[in-house]
């Protein structure tokens, strides 16, 4: 029991700083672009766009691999290996001596940081089916604890010198594989493996195992529709406070952070509670309902402090994704579960591509002073698209379509 605790409390020390990863370069990156295109802002722009969705397909093509290669091999091994080189691509993006090198470094953490589908899969082991929601509500804190550090560690770091943030997240996540390879025990069982298959290891193929269930299939719509709608808030929000209230970096900082500390309060602290009292499928579509609330919320707030309002409504919606884990884990068996976590993966890897487009789109259409304007659009949108996904998992779980793989 003690090493379980261990293994799990690495694996959540993996995911955070896999989301640092994220979120660290999101105030320093186009500093070090524009150093390297002699401050030219135009095509800084078009390299940061580049360089994010490079970043969103790697994820795409690579979390299947990962999950399936975890499935053969077993989690230890794939997750310290993702570990040593989401570390050594830190220290090769702090090197680049050019823009080309910084490319490369993005691609390489794109594949490393997609590791995070395997730690799913370590959980979906260690944990028993009714008590897997909890254990996801565990990796659910982990991204609301990254996503309050990484911004505020390079913003911080990255004051100092643009690469700072590069060797400190080197530091820490090669650390963390070291301590890896004393406390973490390999959760999936040599019986338990399955022969690696570049059939199904490919994004589409991976998506095939997600029809072998009439109710996986219909809880991976409602993941990509969830998805695809909380794009908004990542996709537009810096955009969107500054130009409808005014807000400048530092407010959106420290709202970004408050609502971290929101969504890892409710992951860790709400969500087993909540699934024992109520059952999965009433916390998948509650968490749904308060989705649906807090984008309402921000779309209507024609000041910031009444958009506040919809965070604590938004940290509620993580009551979906452990949920809707710990439903989807049930449908498949112990030595596909990297395979299930890299399909879901894939899915978050479409929506990464379509849903930035899509919000930034829809709030230039709204706002050109051509026509109507509705600067809120965008998060109407998503409210749109999370009632859509509430009333498909309604249906899709109904207890009489509920039947384990």
């Amino acid at each position: 029991m003690k090493g379980r605790r261990a293994a799990v409390r690495f694996i959540f020390i993996t995911v955070v700083l896999d989301v640092i990863a994220m979120g660290i370069i999101i105030p320093v990156l186009p500093s070090l672009i524009r150093e390297f295109v002699h401050g030219d802002m135009v095509r800084t722009s078009t390299y940061y766009g580049v360089f994010g969705t490079v970043w969103a397909l790697m994820q795409f093509f690579c979390s299947p691999i990962i999950g399936m290669l975890s499935d053969r091999f077993g989690r230890r091994r794939v997750i310290l290996l993702a570990n040593f080189g989401l570390g050594l691509d830190y220290i090769v993006m702090a090197l680049a001596p050019s823009i080309g090198w910084l490319f490369v470094g993005r691609i390489i953490s794109g594949i490393t940081g997609a590791s995070w589908t395997t730690a799913g899969a370590y959980i979906a082991d260690v944990t028993e089916p009714e008590h897997r929601a909890k254990g996801f509500g565990i990796l659910g804190a982990a991204w609301g604890v990254g996503f309050v550090l990484g911004p505020a560690l390079g913003g911080v770091l990255g004051g100092v010198d643009p690469r700072l943030p590069f060797w400190t997240a080197a530091v820490l996540t090669l650390a963390n594989a070291m301590y890896g390879l004393f406390v973490l025990p390999e959760s999936l069982p040599l019986e338990k493996r399955t022969a690696f298959n570049w059939k199904r290891a490919n994004p589409v193929g991976a998506l095939t195992l997600l029809r072998s269930h009439h109710e996986l299939l219909g809880l991976a719509a409602v993941n990509a529709i969830y998805f695809l709608a909380h794009q908004a808030f990542p996709s537009m929000f810096v955009l969107y406070a500054g130009y409808r209230y005014g807000w400048g970096p530092r407010a959106v900082g420290l709202t970004l952070a408050v609502v971290g500390v929101c969504t890892a309060i409710v992951q860790a602290g709400l969500i087993h509670k909540a699934v024992v009292r109520f059952g999965e499928r009433r916390c998948l579509v509650a968490g749904l309902a308060f989705g649906v609330v807090s984008f309402s919320v921000w779309g209507l707030a024609s000041v910031g402090w009444v958009g506040l309002f919809a965070i604590p409504f938004g940290s509620m919606m993580g009551l979906f994704s452990p949920s809707a884990q710990g439903l989807m884990s049930k449908r498949v068996s112990a030595s596909e579960q990297g395979q299930l976590q890299g399909a879901a993966a894939s899915i978050m890897g479409i929506t990464g591509m379509i849903g930035p487009a899509l919000f930034t789109m829809t709030f230039a259409a709204f706002i050109d002073g051509k026509g109507f304007q509705l600067p809120g659009a965008p998060f109407f949108l998503a409210a749109a698209l999370a009632t859509l996904a509430m009333l498909v998992a309604w249906r899709v779980t109904r207890p009489q379509a509920a039947t384990p793989a």
